[in-house]
Parts: structure tokens; C-alpha cells; sequence
């Protein structure tokens, strides 16, 4: 799944646009470098949301093409 579609579905970032432009901004890190909006999401990859006040770290359990609101924190686990 693309890290775009990954961040929206989970909803760590609530609209895909958003989260494109953060990966263009450089503002999204897997596994310590910058990745682009593109990049395959594989379980165990950890990414890193620097979108606002407060960074936020993640690393992937799952991957769902579609997820429930009650699902959606399922996907991943703060670090």
C-alpha cells in the first residue's frame, strides 16, 4: 500500500492530499529517511509524522485496504 494511502487509512493524517504534500514537504520519515508519497508500507517499517506541535512515531502492525473507524488504531503502534 502506498504510505499516502496507509496514513489516511489509518487515519493518522485525515485526508490523502494532506499527507502527499507532507511526503513531498520531506515531513513523513520511514525507517530514518524521507520518503516519498509512493513508497510500498511493508509490517515493521517505522514512520515518523512530523505534522504540527508534537512529532509523532509509529511503527506498522498491519495493513488494510480499508478500515473501520474502531480498526483503524489497530494498524499501528505509538512508539
Amino acid at each position: 500500500m502506498r504510505l499516502d494511502k496507509y496514513l489516511k487509512v489509518s487515519r493518522i493524517i485525515k485526508r490523502r492530499t494532506v499527507a502527499n504534500e507532507a511526503c513531498d514537504a520531506q515531513r513523513i520519515i520511514v525507517n530514518g529517511k524521507a520518503e516519498r508519497a509512493s513508497y510500498a508500507v511493508k509490517v515493521g517499517d517505522v514512520i515518523e509524522v512530523m505534522i504540527g506541535a508534537n512529532p509523532l512515531k509509529i511503527e506498522v502492525v498491519s495493513i488494510n485496504e480499508y478500515a473501520k473507524k474502531e480498526e483503524a488504531p489497530l494498524m499501528y503502534k505509538v512508539l
